[in-house]
């Protein structure tokens, strides 16, 4: 019931946003047109959204076939979380890092890189795909792929307005300096939407994985490889879709600044701690 909650807060949150800038690129005309098309968003966030996030990270589905110890892994770790089996799927990229998508328990999918196999002992592996079916049991999935498909929308809005100006309620033309205004801070305002939602679920997810696994030193001692291999190495698609690296099991934006000060996951020492407390 509590995530229910959180999804329709989220999206009530990101239609607000889209409102706004509607408004000031077409006054009360483009706040209407802005809903409607928030509408439309949601549906197909509700719906879509996890298949073009795999498609965006041309993630390629697997089986007991073509990868047969991840899978058998999977498999028992769903068993073990008492949910059904979810789609498994492989994304050729280096750098170490998972995530879990879809709209429900019975429509989900895990996602993991090549990179993070190589890295990973089995043990470890195992830590990582428990965390990421504990979001799978929470029904985090829902809320993590509808805010990635939406803060993703709101940036493309967000420069929309910036281009093409805006204008009041009476069809004046806005400042070009509040267009420029929106044009950052709608997508930053986005940003921190998730931020709040993000960082308590990742220590939930934690919790959960362990659980799962019966094994929270294995996740801890993964948390912390990954960190260490994935700050030299990009997630090329990570960095040109930002939104989507609230998804991953860890951020793999390169850089700090901004990105560092609203990273959407909490940091790694202090998840650290809290899994090997639970020895």
């Amino acid at each position: 019931m509590f995530n229910l909650l959180k999804t329709a807060v989220l999206m009530a949150a990101i239609t607000g946003l889209f409102m706004a800038i509607g408004g000031l690129i077409g006054g009360q005309t483009g706040m209407m047109v802005a809903l409607v098309i928030a509408i439309g968003m949601n549906f197909f966030s509700y719906w879509f959204s996890d298949k073009l996030v795999l498609k965006m990270y041309n993630a390629q589905q697997v089986d007991e076939h073509s990868a047969p110890q991840f899978y058998r892994m999977v498999a028992e770790l769903a068993q073990r979380a008492n949910l059904p089996m979810p789609k498994v799927y492989l994304i050729n990229e280096d750098s170490p890092n998972a995530f879990a998508t879809g709209r429900n328990p019975d429509n989900a999918a895990v996602a993991a890189t090549t990179g993070i196999m190589r890295v990973l002992s089995e043990r470890e592996l195992r830590g990582v795909m428990a965390h990421e079916l504990a979001h799978v049991r929470h029904r985090d999935i829902l809320i993590s792929t509808i805010s990635a498909t939406m803060a993703g929308a709101i940036s493309m809005l967000a420069n929309f307005a910036m281009f093409f100006g805006g204008r009041d309620s009476e069809g004046r033309s806005h400042n070009p300096i509040v267009g420029l205004l929106v044009m950052f801070l709608a997508p930053l305002a986005a940003s921190l939407i998730q931020m709040a939602i993000s960082r308590a679920r990742e220590f939930e997810a934690d919790r959960g994985g362990a659980e799962i696994s019966g094994d929270p030193q294995a996740l801890a001692s993964a948390l912390q490889k990954i960190q260490r291999y994935a700050q030299g190495i990009p997630l090329e698609t990570t960095e040109r879709h930002p939104e989507t690296a609230q998804m991953m099991i860890m951020n793999p934006l390169s850089g700090g600044g901004l990105r560092g000060l609203f990273s959407t996951h909490p940091s790694t020492e202090e998840r650290v701690a809290r899994l090997l407390a639970m020895r």
